[in-house]
């Protein structure tokens, strides 16, 4: 843990927080009620499934879940099929979802900010790191699952 609190939980913690936050200075910028409750719902509880089936994969492969820790195992199934950084994803929906329920166009604008911090800090070194360790089997992984969607 080497790289502690730069890690992408704490990331996705304080975009909820700035949400909160900005709600309580900012309460004209915020739809009293959110918006759209079915989707935030249902955005909310698709991202934590996801988070959860995610990370059971790690578990299940006995590779270190911590960003920057050289992997045992390249993970290319479940949520790894369709995505090759499905925890991240869960991440920015849940921030997205949040900016919804508090109708927050701060919260949407901080998913997006959210998503590039994850991308730059998290998604792009980890799979400089597979492509170490793993070589062309890595690469077959990357060239045909997509980073995000």
């Amino acid at each position: 843990m080497k790289q502690f609190p730069d890690m992408p939980p704490l990331w996705w913690l304080g975009s909820i927080a700035l949400i909160y936050l900005g709600e309580w200075l900012f309460p004209s910028m915020h739809i009293k009620g959110g918006v759209f409750p079915a989707i935030y719902w249902i955005l909310f509880w698709f991202s934590l499934g996801l988070l959860g089936w995610s990370a059971l994969w790690f578990y299940r492969k006995e590779t270190p879940i911590e960003p920057h820790r050289t992997p045992k195992t390249l993970i290319v199934e479940g949520p790894y099929t369709l995505t090759r950084n499905p925890i991240y994803l869960a991440f920015v929906m849940l921030t997205l979802s949040s900016a919804l329920a508090h109708g927050s166009a701060f919260g949407v604008i901080l998913a997006a900010v959210l998503w590039r911090v994850l991308d730059q800090r998290f998604a792009a070194p980890e799979e400089a790191l597979l492509h170490q360790t793993f070589g062309p089997q890595a690469q077959e992984y990357l060239a045909k699952t997509k980073r995000w969607l």
